[in-house]
């Protein structure tokens, strides 16, 4: 292994040797550490960096704080040869970012199972409008874009919606019993029509493009056989959903529906809506989709349908992306789908890593000015400066407590407050708070500005 030198500061140099100290026997890592003149690395740039730093011979690698702002080809063309890279913006993350650098999953990213996005209601919208909802569900992940029709009058401009969307290069899928709307879809270039039974699969066989075969009665399988039968024999080419039910209403039946349907016919491809579990139970719909793509793959369901209207679902084409990913990769490899896609892990985070009474304790006695350092850990609010180290769970009389010695001025009691909000977030949510910097969120996470401890 190259011998890697990492950067730090005087405040975070005894926590990074102990992090150092226990991952060089994991990783074969040959670590030397360089301290700058400074208290906090994160607020040197790479020109001061620059100017401070040689790196000793035989050093092959750079690692600097991940906070570290500027340029790094400012480093490379200083230093010559020698690789630089930042790490991760918390030290204790150390671990994870060499263990995944040295453990590449290759085929991760792999997927089988398509997307179809349905914007709902579309004759009542401007076709602008249905073309800015397509594409936003495109770049979010979806396959297909479905436009869903209102029961009722057919809809006299489907042609020229479905032609818009084609032109703009979006596949296009039908959501209408109406044959007449699923005819003139179809010639306009949608590829899909959702969905037919008895009462629609005859006309079924004009339209030139396929179809999803749903039961007549979406309490059982009633009726599918002939439906899956007659499309056979018309040539239409088709896949089967046995309609997913909401909790209450015949949910895990419904699920053995799709057992029945992939037993019945083990080649012929299927569908599956998750709208109807996502939309219709009070649940943020990440960990649903999870589960219910989670079925789709061990079932060889291809393709499946979602919505976005209420709030909670609001982000179900980019949790179905992932996740469709992550099922693929934990099906096709045998492994456990955990520790391979952060970007669903939204709520929590998947470890919570504190500094303990003790390390909290050491950074007190290293501190020398009067900027505050915010932590939160051990069910309580942190702040430690050079003149005082409190702690408590009440936001306002921790603040009390950090102005006693002296005023804080407007701009620096917005930066603390702010800072103490997400603290209080991540306690109450079991997160990681660094200050600085952003909540993990997952793939909702924002990136923020670090604005730095100003002076009190």
């Amino acid at each position: 292994m190259p011998q890697v030198l990492f950067v730090t500061g005087k405040l975070a140099e005894p926590a990074l040797r102990r992090t150092l100290a226990e991952l060089a026997p994991r990783t074969g890592l040959d670590c030397a550490v360089a301290v700058l003149p400074i208290t906090v690395a994160a607020l040197a740039t790479t020109p001061w960096i620059a100017r401070h730093l040689t790196p000793p011979a035989g050093i092959e690698r750079v690692v600097l704080p991940g906070l570290c702002n500027g340029d790094l080809d400012v480093l490379r063309q200083a230093w010559g040869s020698i690789a630089v890279e930042r790490g991760p913006k918390d030290l204790r993350d150390l671990p994870d970012f060499f263990g995944q650098s040295s453990t590449p999953r290759p085929g991760y990213g792999d997927h089988d199972i398509a997307i179809l996005a349905e914007i709902n209601h579309v004759p009542r919208l401007p076709l602008a409008e249905v073309i800015s909802q397509a594409k936003r569900a495109q770049a979010d992940g979806a396959d297909i874009i479905d436009l869903g029709c209102d029961p009722g009058d057919a809809w006299t401009g489907i042609g020229a919606a479905v032609r818009a969307l084609r032109n703009e290069g979006l596949r296009v899928s039908i959501d209408s019993f109406n044959p007449w709307e699923a005819e003139r879809g179809a010639k306009a270039g949608a590829e899909l029509v959702l969905s037919v039974n008895q009462t629609n699969r005859d006309a079924a066989r004009s339209w030139g493009c396929a179809v999803v075969a749903v039961p007549d009665q979406p309490k059982n399988l009633e009726g599918l056989d002939a439906t899956v039968d007659f499309l056979s024999n018309a040539g239409v080419p088709f896949r089967i959903d046995p309609v997913l039910e909401p909790i209450g209403f015949g949910f895990a039946e419904s699920l053995g529906r799709y057992l029945e349907a992939r037993r019945r016919w083990p080649d012929i491809d299927m569908m599956m809506g998750v709208g109807n579990l996502t939309e219709l139970t009070d649940v943020d719909s990440a960990g649903v989709n999870v589960v219910l793509l989670g079925i789709c793959q061990e079932l060889g369901i291809r393709s499946v349908l979602t919505t976005e209207v209420i709030n909670w679902c609001r982000t179900c084409v980019r949790e179905l992306d992932r996740a469709r990913r992550l099922v693929h990769y934990a099906c096709r490899n045998r492994v456990l789908p955990k520790h391979l896609e952060p970007d669903l892990v939204m709520l929590r985070d998947s470890k919570l890593r504190e500094h303990g009474p003790a390390r909290l304790a050491e950074l007190a006695r290293q501190i020398t000015d009067r900027n505050f350092r915010l932590f939160a850990e051990g069910g309580q609010l942190h702040a430690i400066n050079s003149e005082m180290r409190v702690q408590g769970t009440d936001p306002f009389a921790l603040f009390e407590q950090m102005q006693a010695r002296a005023p804080i001025d407007p701009a620096h009691a917005f930066y603390l407050g702010y800072e103490l909000a997400k603290a209080v977030t991540a306690l109450t949510l079991g997160k990681n708070y660094v200050q600085d910097q952003a909540l993990r969120w997952g793939m909702l996470t924002r990136p923020e500005d670090a604005q730095g401890n100003r002076d009190v």
